[in-house]
């Protein structure tokens, strides 16, 4: 269990509790040491040795629980500040430890990395149970809780004692010890349960690799799609060849445009099928192992399943109120797959292909159906959407809407020579740090996410965020621009709309900072920020043609508007059918499951067309079964975007539209700033003076409003 999910740390530690932190790094460790530079400390990237994260987290968890232990022994009587605002102050060194030796294993894992996570994921575990099971600990935070009115307390502060007391409980504070003793053992081998399944999953992307020598081979690929392959071959040592790799920034393009219908089903299988091959690095196991597991868990705490037991602090409160949502949106999606499946097999009919639609089909004909009814090549826009140019648009944007502003620095370490740094400003001062890592090489896991380095704080501060954005664009060959997909530029701003909430965060607790939101919310503010990407603005001067240089002509940005709502039975469908699997696994409780059976059965029941699979298949399906991240929680994304195309309608009704300050002071006030210091239903209708509606949702899909 990652320590910041139930004890965000400061920066800097404060206190009797503390160790004296040079003595620590003297040890030879400075992964240990207070980070030192410009912008009130940087991570050291430059100093890192892998040989240290083990001594450097153990030595940090050692001094972490040295800490609890003098919070929990304190003679004197619990109040906030000795108890609550303590252990907001705990921790601090193993927190920059577990940053650091986060960075390297999701982006560069070696089996050295693979094989410290594989010894240290138990010890992590045990170390975070160790916290929340300590009963003198829970006794002061439970204390100040229930005296939080009578302490007179504010919102934010009675907030935060909320939270710790919440978590607490949620872990199990209150049961026998025999209950926690089994709670601590399967939290121990949930993390050595992930730590494998990243593992495996990790391998199948690295070891299959499509490689293409012909041109019969590279039929119908863009020269753009074409320039990555052989980029990616020759850094694998295969000059003069092509490589597809088993990543979907990869496969997509190259089902998008392959004539070769037998590659495009080598290549589909082949990316489907990770963590699913029958060998040493199949998945299905282990997901046996995890859902057991997580099923005895939750029982052990009281709740029917694991669904129950996670979703009880989300904004559904309940798995059946995300069902319910769930279920209203699949049946307009299916049927638009019909439509959209209908669509493609009329054009395979005319052209005489003699092919019936399958999965590895759906993606080159959809470009056929674009180019038919919108009269729209997406390779057309792609030309236009150099990724340059894209972050100096989304930079633009929060400019303009938020008042932020973003200049290079390069006077900071990085972990890897394509990282690079801005400093990040707001009314003319600091306001933090924005890294951005966007190619994928050999050791970086699939995707794209954000981090934060730093959340924001002003307990001890003020302490500015430092956040990163990580991507797995193909590296192009030098010289030449990287042109990305309208999914993969959107998919560009939706990750820095998360960077956007933990950058303009504006709390005192740092547990209550930025992102620190539940699972179901905090895709709202990243969802939001997709809507600038289309808009007028930011295509004209920022959508440029990487040959000529011109804007994006209108007539292609209104056919972009256009087909806005093309393929949405496609987009919606592969990940609702991801949503609704994972729920129904955790409502399953403690059955005997064949992952892949059962996978293959549910589907069936909810009418999955046959046409295309899942977003993520079971034995991939690193948000639910690489940690308890997503876990119960791939509804959320479903539920946040029904908050965002709410938000946005109430940008697009204002009188300056997208760009409109009262709104978006509004959002910055209610919204992005406020973390966690409030409950979010509330933040939301303060926001929007009503809760959310649906309709915009389905308006924004195409789908009737019903």
């Amino acid at each position: 269990m990652d320590r910041r999910t139930f004890l965000a740390a400061s920066t800097a530690l404060v206190g009797a509790a503390a160790l004296p932190l040079p003595a620590l790094a003297a040890d030879g460790a400075p992964l240990l040491a207070p980070w030192t530079g410009p912008y009130g400390g940087v991570p050291p990237f430059d100093k890192v040795v892998v040989a240290d994260f083990a001594p450097a987290l153990e030595a940090g968890m050692a001094q972490h629980l040295k800490e609890i232990e003098a919070i929990a022994n304190n003679p004197a009587p619990p109040t906030f500040e000795n108890t609550i605002v303590a252990l907001e102050r705990s921790g601090a060194v193993l927190d920059r430890v577990e940053t650091i030796y986060g960075v390297w294993g999701s982006t560069l894992s070696t089996p050295e990395v693979r094989e410290i996570e594989t010894a240290m994921a138990p010890k992590m575990a045990a170390h975070g149970d160790a916290i929340l099971q300590n009963a003198k600990l829970f006794q002061r935070i439970e204390a100040v809780y229930e005296g939080r009115e009578a302490a007179g307390l504010n919102p934010e502060q009675s907030r935060l004692a909320w939270r710790h007391w919440n978590r607490f409980v949620r872990a199990g504070a209150k049961l026998d010890p025999a209950a926690k003793a089994r709670v601590a053992e399967i939290n121990g081998e949930l993390a050595q349960a992930f730590t494998t399944f990243s593992q495996n999953l990790l391998a199948d992307e690295t070891d299959y690799v499509l490689y293409l020598k012909t041109e019969a081979e590279l039929r119908g690929l863009p020269d753009d799609v074409r320039s990555a392959a052989a980029a990616a071959a020759e850094e694998r040592g295969r000059p003069g060849e092509y490589a597809i790799l088993n990543t979907r920034s990869s496969m997509d393009p190259f089902l998008t445009y392959s004539q070769r219908r037998d590659l495009r089903e080598k290549v589909w299988r082949t990316y489907y099928s990770r963590g699913d091959n029958g060998d040493a690095h199949d998945n299905n196991g282990v997901i046996q192992k995890i859902l057991k597991l997580r099923a005895e868990r939750a029982r052990l705490l009281g709740y029917p399943t694991h669904a129950h037991w996670r979703l009880e602090a989300a904004v559904a409160k309940t798995p059946e109120a995300a069902m319910e949502l769930m279920m209203r949106v699949w049946p307009s999606a299916v049927a638009r797959v019909h439509e959209e499946v209908a669509e493609m097999q009329a054009i395979a009919d005319a052209e005489k292909a003699g092919v019936k639609i399958e999965p590895w089909d759906y993606r080159y004909y959809a470009e056929k159906v674009r180019a038919d009814r919108y009269d729209l090549d997406m390779n057309e826009v792609k030309a236009y959407l150099q990724l340059d140019k894209l972050v100096d648009g989304m930079f633009w944007a929060a400019g303009e809407v938020y008042g932020m502003s973003f200049t290079p620095v390069a006077n900071v370490p990085v972990q890897h020579p394509d990282v690079r740094v801005w400093e990040v400003k707001r009314g003319g001062g600091h306001l933090g740090l924005f890294y951005f890592d966007p190619y994928a090489r050999a050791g970086k896991r699939s995707g794209a996410w954000m981090n934060a380095y730093r959340s924001q704080q002003k307990l001890d501060g003020p302490i500015t965020p430092i956040v990163s954005n990580n991507s797995n664009f193909v590296k192009p060959a030098p010289g030449e621009p990287v042109l990305i997909s309208w999914d993969d530029a959107t998919t560009l701003f939706h990750e820095f709309g998360h960077a956007i909430h933990g950058l303009l965060s504006n709390v005192t607790y740092p547990s209550l900072a930025g992102t620190s939101v539940p699972r179901d919310y905090v895709e709202f503010p990243s969802q939001v920020n997709e809507a600038w990407l289309p808009t007028r603005q930011v295509l004209s001067r920022f959508a440029l043609h990487h040959e000529t240089g011109e804007s994006m002509p209108e007539e292609l940005a209104k056919k972009i508007e256009r087909a806005s709502t093309f393929r949405q039975g496609f987009d919606v469908t592969e990940y609702l059918a991801s949503a609704l699997i994972d729920m129904k696994l955790h409502l399953a409780g403690d059955a005997d499951i064949d992952p892949d059976a059962f996978e293959r059965e549910e589907l069936a029941k909810l009418g999955m067309p046959a046409e295309l699979p899942m977003r993520h298949r079971t034995p991939q399906f690193a948000h639910v079964f690489a940690s308890d991240g997503y876990s119960a929680g791939y509804y959320s994304y479903l539920w946040a975007e029904v908050l965002s195309q709410d938000a946005a309608e109430a940008f697009k009704e204002s009188p300056g539209g997208m760009y409109d300050e009262g709104v978006a002071k509004r959002m910055v006030d209610h919204i992005l700033s406020v973390g966690d210091t409030v409950d979010q239903a509330e933040a939301y209708r303060a926001f929007r003076g009503r809760d959310a509606d649906v309709g915009a949702y389905l308006s924004d899909k195409g789908f009737p409003v019903t």
